[in-house]
């Protein structure tokens, strides 16, 4: 088994992706990936994080996660994204961190890089579809390799049949799917083909 770094890039303003990626990792983890999992650079204002008690405890509680980096980005054979959604788009916070990005792409950097996106919104039809999308589309001008789950495992059903990524609604109750199993199914198997990629390429 080749051995693959993984990792997992997310914004979480109160905390639902940071969820979704500690799923990813744990998932990881147990298919033998050494793992990072990165918060992309917050940009939001004091004030508003302030006026959101929420926010202003989720950023409390990850001061530890670390800010993901282009070497960061070096270091991975798969990259798994993970950001809410925000009027049917990704946030600022992980735009900009992409947009970081264009003399690594520029070297060549980004080429065959495995990836996979997950996302989140407040209703429904939010938009989360849309978010990966995106997410996917600078992926493609990467030249990197999207791994999809597809419908390749029952939990993907029970978690809202996305087969795009992993997707899920937010209510004050918190995540409304039982998406733990489908995040986890994505994890591994973005592993699983960042093996048999990194393994073809030595």
């Amino acid at each position: 088994m080749t051995n693959v770094n993984l990792a997992i890039v997310y914004y979480s303003s109160t905390g639902t992706n940071y969820q979704l990626s500690k799923w990813a990792e744990e998932a990881a983890k147990e298919a033998g990936a050494e793992v990072k999992v990165l918060k992309v650079e917050e940009l939001a204002p004091p004030a508003a994080i302030e006026s959101n008690p929420a926010w202003k405890k989720h950023v409390e509680e990850t001061q530890h996660v670390p800010v993901a980096t282009q070497a960061d980005l070096e270091w991975a054979d798969a990259i798994i994204f993970s950001a809410p959604t925000r009027f049917g788009n990704i946030p600022s916070q992980m735009k900009q961190f992409l947009d970081t990005l264009g003399g690594f792409w520029a070297q060549g950097k980004t080429v065959n890089k495995v990836v996979s996106a997950m996302a989140s919104a407040g209703n429904v039809n939010g938009g989360q579809e849309q978010t990966i999308h995106t997410i996917y589309t600078s992926m493609m001008h990467w030249g990197a390799i999207i791994v999809a789950p597809g419908y390749t495992d029952e939990s993907i059903y029970k978690a809202g049949g996305n087969p795009y990524g992993t997707t899920v609604t937010v209510t004050e109750k918190g995540i409304v799917e039982d998406a733990e199993a489908a995040v986890k199914h994505q994890a591994k198997r973005t592993v699983q083909v960042a093996e048999w990629v990194k393994a073809g390429l030595q």
